[in-house]
Formats: structure tokens, C-alpha cells, sequence
């Protein structure tokens, strides 16, 4: 068994190679018919192109030097238009991602097909060749941490620090520098095509890769946890929201010239949309464009209260939410690094819930300059505002931080820390709801693999010793708590809200 895993994480690590490898592969020249293709206002042609006049000419060997010439001759245009202050000139959209892809030359654009096999095919194969030899190991039941304070990769080593590294670096340049990845996006052009009938956006790539890490890494999970018929539900119930309204329903849509729209997500997790872009293109696609407007506010105001009080905010976090199924595949074997200290309880509550604060007031902000066309609310520029949310929240903490620092403080960083709408969860959770993790405090031996195993930083081991319901407003309902518990002590229930505060009583004790 040794020998297949050893096999499939070469053949893995290969194809991995290769993958990091494309950005820096091929050659690149803009033509003529590119240019016109991407910039199709005619006055932007005649003002650009005496600029681009030798750029035409030229071939370059990395994507690197043509970016950085690209970017020179344009912005050289608009810094003239800015000093003679001919603000009607000045052009925003430099078109630089779609005029590096277009422009790729060589052997990615050549071997499109052979390298999609080889980077996302024969890797993920490599993988669950990793992964499969844990079926014929018998699991012992309860005891689920198998030396993971031993290997470097979950226990903050060198490894570990290596792929937050990576991971870090993927954000930023797909939030940030996507021209430099117009190779990996090359790729995925004739599924792109299929799905929304045009070529691939970076974004297109993201959600690719975020269903295929996600179905790879579920397969771990269903072995891990193959016992446990919870946890085989859960994961394939993130994995189908994933695909099918992440990624699949969206594309299409699209393909349909429809409003894009996944509808699972939930506002203010989806701080835009209440933009005022997402709100014309709804009210321009007619009765359906209302029904998603209608659906989106219908969760906000009903969905989330109700779901909650019935099933606690793990209905959402645990078995729809897209940040919470990749936390849960790919982040699964980093859970155990979350901080269950008191001291990062209170910055999680005090940071969690000022994000909350602030997407709500970003949000009143933009709908008042969508009604009444001031773009300033109480002297504050509210496109600012936006701009600010978007890059701080949106990209830096859910994107970078969130899923950067799986391998140094856990699995469930954003959803901690930054989501808001685990907050507006949490709060009608922690208040009015059925949910509760009940405790046998009788049972418990103080093995501590509760409390290890909690993504969500829960001293359960705390909980249990004293024979409390656990009814945090973090808690997320994932269930590993009492998937790993030797003794049953821990169990998940719905139960009426009576008796959700109470600590258990073992019954010998109650006839004193």
C-alpha cells in the first residue's frame, strides 16, 4: 500500500510541476486584429495605437516582459491625457488580461488538451491514488488524529509554510494579477465554452479549480469518515452546492445570456448584491430578474431566521456554503491548528461581528447612491466605501487570509474571523434556535479529541467535562467533534428550546 500512495503522490507532485511551470512558458505578440478585438471603440484605437506602433512588431519570450511593455505604452497615453487634464480621453480599461491570453503563442496554445489531461486529469488521479490505500486500513473508532502533530504539513512545518505561501500568492495574483496566469486559463477555454458559450475568465478557472479540489479531496473525506453516515451526507452535500450552484447553474445561466447567479449565496456573505450594476441587470431581465432579487432578499429576511431556528446555522455552514465545503475537504487535515484559546474567542467575536457592521453599512451606502444618485452619503464617498470592502474583505481576508492560512491557523479562519454571514447566523443561533451539541459529562475521560478536532476554536473537552449544551454561536454543526469522540459523549440534536441552556444530569442524580 506504502508503494501506491508513494506512486500517486509523484505522479502527482509531476503534474504539479508542470502546472506552475505554464505561466512561464510560450511566446507572445500582439497583432493588429487582437487590439481591434479588444478595444472596439474606434476613438481608443486611434488614440492608442501610435503608442503600440512598435509593440506590434515585437516577440517576447515570457509573459513577464510583455505585460511590463504593454502596460508602459498604455499608461504613457493616459499620463499625457491626465497632464494636459483631458479627462474625457483618459482610457480605464487596459484590456491587459484577454490581450496577454490572446496573444500567447507556442507550446500551452498548442497542447491545450494534453496539458488540461496532464494538470487536472492525471493530478487528480495521482491524488486519490494517495488517498485510496486508507480504505484497507481499519479505522479505529473514536481516535481519528493518526500522528498529525508529527508531519510537517499539519503541524506548521516547513511544508505547511511553503503551500500557505503558495496559496497566498494563487490569491493575489487571480484577485490581483490574472494577466500572468492567462496560460492556466488557456486551459479551461473549451469547458468555458461549453458551459457559458465564451472563453475562460480567471474567474471561470477559480470556480473549475475550487469544484476540483473540492471532489478530489471529498473522496478523503468519505474514507476518513466512512462509518459515520453524518459526515458522508455533509460532504456530499457541499459538494453538490458546489458544483451544481457555484459553478454549473451560473455558467449556464450565462450561456443563456441570463443574470448570473448562485443561488445559495447569501447576502452579506455576497456583499454585492445590493451593487447597483447587480440590481440594474435584474430589473432589465423582467419578472425573472425580480424573482432573484425577490430570492436573495426572501433568504436575507426569512430563510436564514427560520433555517436556523429549526437546524442552527449548520443547514448553511456545514452543508451548503461553498467557503465551508472547501474548509472541510481541503481544509480538513489543517482543523486541528485552529486557536481554542479565550484570547482569540474575544477577537473573533469582536472582528466577526465588526465586519458584519461594516458590510451593513457598505451596503445602506450603495443603495442609497443607486435611489438617489449621490455618490456620497454624510461626506463619505461611497464608491470608496465599496472599493474599500471589496479589496480589504472580499479578496485580503476570504480570499488571501481565509483560505492562505488553512495550513497555520486552521481550516476555518474566514468563517471565524471575517464571515459576516456566519455572524448574522451566529447571532439568531445563539439566541433562538432548536441546535444544540448535547454533553454526557458522565462518560467523558477528558481525551481532549473534541476539543483538538473543533475547526470552529471550541474548547468542547470544557463543555463535555461539565456536562454543558454546547450552543456557541460560532459552532458550524460539522460533527467532528462526536465523529472522533471514543465514548459518545457528544451528540447533535434539534430539540425544543426548553432546556437549551441547562447542564446534562446523569440520571442517579436526578432523584436528589
Amino acid at each position: 500500500m506504502k508503494i501506491i500512495r508513494n506512486i500517486g503522490l509523484t505522479i502527482f507532485l509531476i503534474c504539479f510541476a508542470v502546472f506552475l511551470s505554464l505561466p512561464f512558458l510560450g511566446k507572445y505578440k500582439l497583432t493588429e486584429k487582437i487590439f481591434t478585438e479588444n478595444f472596439k471603440d474606434t476613438e481608443q484605437q486611434k488614440l492608442l495605437k501610435p503608442a503600440l506602433k512598435d509593440f506590434f512588431k515585437k516577440e517576447y519570450n515570457s509573459n513577464i516582459s510583455f505585460i511590463k511593455d504593454y502596460n508602459k505604452a498604455f499608461d504613457s497615453v493616459n499620463d499625457e491625457f491626465k497632464k494636459n487634464k483631458e479627462w474625457d480621453k483618459v482610457i480605464y480599461d487596459n484590456h491587459v488580461f484577454s490581450i496577454v491570453k490572446n496573444s500567447s503563442q507556442g507550446f500551452v496554445k498548442d497542447n491545450v488538451a494534453i496539458l488540461f489531461i496532464i494538470c487536472f486529469v492525471i493530478s487528480s488521479l495521482g491524488g486519490l491514488m494517495y488517498m485510496i490505500p486508507a480504505l484497507f486500513i481499519k479505522p479505529i473508532a473514536g481516535i481519528k488524529n493518526d500522528h498529525i502533530f508529527q508531519r510537517g504539513i499539519t503541524n506548521r512545518g516547513i511544508i505547511a509554510f511553503l503551500f500557505a505561501a503558495f496559496l497566498i500568492t494563487f490569491y493575489i495574483f487571480i484577485y490581483q494579477k490574472p494577466a500572468y496566469l492567462s496560460n492556466w486559463v488557456l486551459l479551461v477555454d473549451g469547458l468555458s465554452n461549453t458551459l457559458t458559450g465564451t472563453n475562460a475568465s480567471q474567474w471561470f478557472l477559480y470556480g473549475f479549480l475550487y469544484c476540483l479540489i473540492m471532489l478530489v479531496m471529498s473522496v478523503r473525506m468519505y474514507i476518513k469518515y466512512r462509518d459515520n453516515n453524518y459526515q458522508l451526507l455533509r460532504t456530499t452535500s457541499v459538494l453538490f452546492f458546489q458544483i451544481a450552484f457555484a459553478f454549473m447553474i451560473p455558467n449556464i445561466l450565462t450561456n443563456l445570456q441570463l443574470p448570473y447567479m448562485d443561488f445559495k449565496n447569501i447576502w452579506p456573505l455576497d456583499y454585492s448584491f445590493f451593487f447597483d450594476y447587480r440590481l440594474t441587470e435584474l430589473a432589465s431581465n423582467g419578472m425573472l430578474g425580480y424573482w432573484m432579487l425577490g430570492w436573495g432578499i426572501f433568504l436575507i429576511i426569512i430563510g436564514v431566521p427560520v433555517m436556523v431556528y429549526f437546524f442552527g446555522k449548520r443547514w448553511y455552514c456545514s452543508w451548503v456554503c461553498g467557503c465551508g465545503g472547501l474548509a472541510e475537504t481541503l481544509g480538513d487535515p489543517f482543523r486541528q491548528l485552529s486557536d481554542k484559546s479565550l484570547k482569540a474567542w474575544k477577537y473573533e467575536r469582536i472582528i466577526v461581528h465588526s465586519v458584519l457592521v461594516f458590510a451593513v453599512v457598505m451596503t445602506i451606502a450603495v443603495l442609497y447612491t443607486f435611489f438617489t444618485g449621490s455618490s456620497t452619503l454624510l461626506g463619505v464617498d461611497t464608491y470608496a466605501i465599496r472599493q474599500t470592502y471589496s479589496f480589504g474583505i472580499g479578496f485580503m481576508f476570504a480570499g488571501a487570509i481565509g483560505t492562505g492560512f488553512y495550513p497555520v491557523m486552521g481550516s476555518r479562519v474566514w468563517c471565524r474571523f471575517g464571515c459576516p454571514l456566519a455572524a448574522y447566523l451566529g447571532i439568531v443561533q445563539r439566541f433562538k434556535s432548536r441546535f444544540r451539541i448535547t454533553t454526557n459529562g458522565g462518560q467523558c475521560i477528558s481525551c481532549g479529541n473534541c476539543s483538538t478536532f473543533c475547526e470552529m476554536g471550541i474548547d468542547v473537552r470544557a463543555y463535555a467535562q461539565n456536562g454543558e449544551n454546547i450552543i456557541r454561536s460560532s459552532c458550524v454543526g460539522c460533527g467532528i467533534c462526536a465523529a472522533v469522540c471514543p465514548r459518545g459523549v457528544l451528540k447533535l440534536e434539534n430539540l425544543s428550546e426548553e432546556g437549551r441552556f441547562d447542564a446534562y444530569v446523569r440520571p442517579e442524580e436526578k432523584a436528589f
